[in-house]
């Protein structure tokens, strides 16, 4: 049986980035408004640990937030090191981090290396350079393909995060992005929708009526198409949505943008439509469909909205779960 995967995040906003990126104000979109000390690593580290059972599962350390391998070798290493006890004991298996393609060298992943790193996380966000320049990243897509060799070179498991929506953006553009991380051989990936947060380049941009947000429903058919072109392809698309601080779930620092605290539900609410809906044509009034466990709720919808679809054709409409068909395959058996 698969272990179950788990990451303890610690977040470090915005350290060492060398630029800031028209939509990034990581202090808002994290919640996190400074970078934590040693202490309060440890914390994280146990207090997590606490809630994750010691069988049936894999737990990596994560730093998330900031240019990670920007940092002084000296901090890297003493992040780096706080992981060792734990993985001395076994309760974690390795460490990943996020940081930029142009901080990426044989000496950076030497060091890594020597302190168990197994997950390196690249914000390559789009592998068009227009998009890439307009949006003030720093680097080009020419960088974010050496840095990727390097790491696979080296024995790293890869990802790659993408954002949708970047100013210059289209669905062509971001379709040849995700066939680029495929090339690479990433093993998962990110999909952020680019949100307008205050305090930003971008909103200044959005407020003089030069950038417009993906609306909602063009954020959802936009990641459905990237979502499968990663899954048939098999790479696990790891999160589809910003993970929201307060100051975002309330509105508060959130100015415009595709926001939804259950975004990647309604991604997968979409797909199954799309599944489901040919049975509308059967010649029936009951339906009864044996579903993969993991993926009910997807089934029948955010809100219900595929079950409601299917009762404009329908009397009834049973959806019974079937663990023996959570093998991967999204399929549905007629009962």
């Amino acid at each position: 049986m698969k272990k179950k995967h788990f990451n303890i995040p610690v977040l470090i906003p915005e350290a060492a980035c060398p630029f800031q990126c028209i939509y990034c104000n990581q202090k808002k979109i994290t919640g996190a408004s400074h970078i934590p000390d040693q202490e309060e690593i440890n914390k994280i580290i146990t207090d997590h640990l606490s809630t994750i059972p010691e069988n049936d599962s894999e737990t990596e350390l994560a730093f998330f937030g900031g240019n990670f391998t920007g940092l002084p070798d000296s901090e890297q290493r003493s992040y780096l090191s706080l992981a060792k006890p734990f993985l001395d004991s076994g309760r974690i298996i390795g460490i990943r981090l996020s940081t930029r393609p142009d901080y990426i060298n044989k000496s950076v992943l030497q060091l890594l290396k020597s302190h168990r790193v197994t997950t390196i996380e690249l914000g390559a966000q789009s592998f068009d350079n227009e998009v890439l320049q307009m949006s003030k990243r720093g680097h080009t897509s020419e960088d974010t393909e050496a840095a990727s060799k390097m790491i696979l070179d080296a024995g790293f498991r890869l990802g790659l995060q993408m954002m949708i929506g970047l100013p210059g953006d289209t669905p062509v553009k971001s379709l040849l992005t995700a066939h680029r991380i495929i090339e690479l051989g990433a093993s998962q990936t990110r999909i952020y929708p680019v949100l307008v947060i205050k305090g930003t380049s971008l909103e200044k941009i959005y407020l003089a009526g030069d950038y417009k947000p993906l609306s909602l429903e063009e954020a959802i058919n936009w990641s459905k198409l990237l979502f499968l072109k990663f899954e048939s392809a098999g790479i696990a698309v790891i999160r589809m949505g910003l993970h929201p601080s307060d100051g975002i779930l309330t509105g508060k620092d959130l100015v415009a943008g595709p926001f939804h605290p259950s975004f990647r539900e309604l991604v997968l609410t979409e797909i199954w439509s799309d599944l489901l809906t040919p049975l509308l044509n059967t010649r029936t009034t009951t339906l009864s469909l044996r579903i993969p466990s993991a993926e009910l709720n997807y089934a029948i919808g955010y809100g219900g909205k595929n079950r409601k679809m299917l009762l404009n054709g329908f009397r009834y409409v049973n959806f019974i779960p079937d663990k023996s068909m959570n093998n991967g395959h999204r399929r549905f058996i007629k009962e």
